[in-house]
């Protein structure tokens, strides 16, 4: 049985898959019962939720230190405690010092949303970071994410915290630089730009709050996207070198 702690949007995504396999006990701070009632689950209070065999967390990376802490004292002892965050470094660092030494540890992101995996989950992408975990345990886990259809990376959190920080936070960067900077269709427009409106749908139904969170977390973001603002103003002082040619209007002589 799986306790799951937060029911947003990615929340109710792994309560509706998960339940098809297993007893889901939900906990949310809201009242979303009938909701989770829907995805398959059942709503639970937050000691019998800290309870269960596997205990995933699913709410924001800014609130998951002070949750390990409430829940350290109601865990099970021999629980396995999953995490589902964006960034991996220091949830992995909150969970060993927070959760018991009895207690297993495996941090994940899964590479996909209710956006991008809502009727399916086959060939989409999900990162393993064993931390404390056997070997068993770990194939079982494996064996039964592969089962759904997912592709399983496994990775350390610096490596993954680095790779993200390019392939999650800055793309959402530019996503929402687009968004303020007013990108929209356009009659005359080009493969290329369409595929940056895409970026822009691909982030328009996340939350400022996930938003923050990737780059507010995740310490090789600041890095990489500060590298990408210097990349750009240097192309711009490049085009600034070179003069406009201003040319008078050609007037027709039909």
């Amino acid at each position: 049985m799986i306790g799951l702690i937060g029911f947003g949007r990615f929340g109710k995504l792994a309560a509706t898959h998960l339940s098809r396999a297993f007893k889901i006990y939900v906990y949310d701070p809201e009242d979303k019962a009938e909701a989770i009632e829907q995805a398959g689950a059942e709503a639970a209070d937050f000691e019998t939720t800290c309870h269960q065999k596997i205990v995933l967390l699913c709410m924001p990376i800014s609130a998951m230190e002070n949750t390990l802490g409430k829940i350290a004292p109601l865990i099970n002892p021999r629980a396995l405690v999953v995490d589902v965050c964006s960034v991996k470094v220091l949830p992995v660092n909150w969970m060993w010092e927070k959760m018991p030494e009895t207690v297993s540890l495996l941090a994940t992101h899964p590479m996909f949303g209710p956006d991008s995996a809502g009727k399916s989950l086959k060939g989409r992408k999900i990162v393993l970071c064993p931390e404390r975990i056997s070997a068993q345990r770990l194939n079982r886990a494996r064996s039964f994410l592969e089962s759904m259809g997912l592709v399983v990376i496994e990775s350390t959190p610096e490596n993954h915290d680095r790779q993200i920080a390019v392939s999650l936070a800055l793309t959402h960067f530019i996503g929402r630089s687009l968004s303020s900077f007013g990108a929209d269709d356009l009659l005359m427009d080009t493969e290329g730009y369409r595929r940056l409106l895409h970026i822009l749908e691909v982030v328009e139904n996340d939350t400022q709050q996930l938003f923050e969170d990737m780059h507010r977390f995740n310490p090789f973001a600041a890095d990489t996207r500060l590298k990408f603002v210097e990349a750009m103003l240097e192309i711009e002082k490049g085009l600034e070198s070179k003069k406009t040619i201003n040319r008078k209007p050609v007037r027709s002589c039909i």
